[in-house]
């Protein structure tokens, strides 16, 4: 008799949810951010979705987040922003305006999306 390779017959099925927890801050500019400037945005200067003011902003999670950043509506590219999460003090946005371009006026609204994601697996093994 021939040797043969013994091994198992298994069969697996694997279903995985991702669930967001979107998080939204939002600010108004009270000053000019001149071209070559940096706007600098304190946790504490945000107020949330009810209006309150935010004492911290939410850690992003290790490659199951986002963050999105929008001037007066627009979305902006994300290399001109650097988050920093934590709380009043620690936790920050910047948002570095190019020069040569517009400044961001008095009054515009900014908002920041933060996105985590929770990815949940579960596998059936169906012998």
């Amino acid at each position: 008799m021939a040797l043969e390779l013994m091994k198992l017959l298994v069969t697996a099925t694997t279903t995985t949810e991702t669930t967001p927890t979107p998080e939204r801050f939002f600010f108004v500019t009270t000053t000019i951010t001149a071209p070559g400037a940096t706007l600098t945005i304190d946790a504490a200067d945000f107020f949330d979705d009810s209006g309150t003011a935010v004492t911290e902003l939410p850690a992003l999670s290790s490659g199951n987040s986002l963050f999105n950043v929008y001037i007066n509506g627009v979305m902006q590219m994300q290399d001109i922003s650097t988050y920093t999460a934590g709380a009043t003090g620690v936790g920050s946005l910047a948002i570095d305006v190019p020069a040569g371009l517009s400044s961001i006026l008095i009054g515009s609204p900014v908002v920041l999306e933060v996105i985590n994601f929770a990815p949940d697996s579960t596998t059936t093994i169906a012998t």
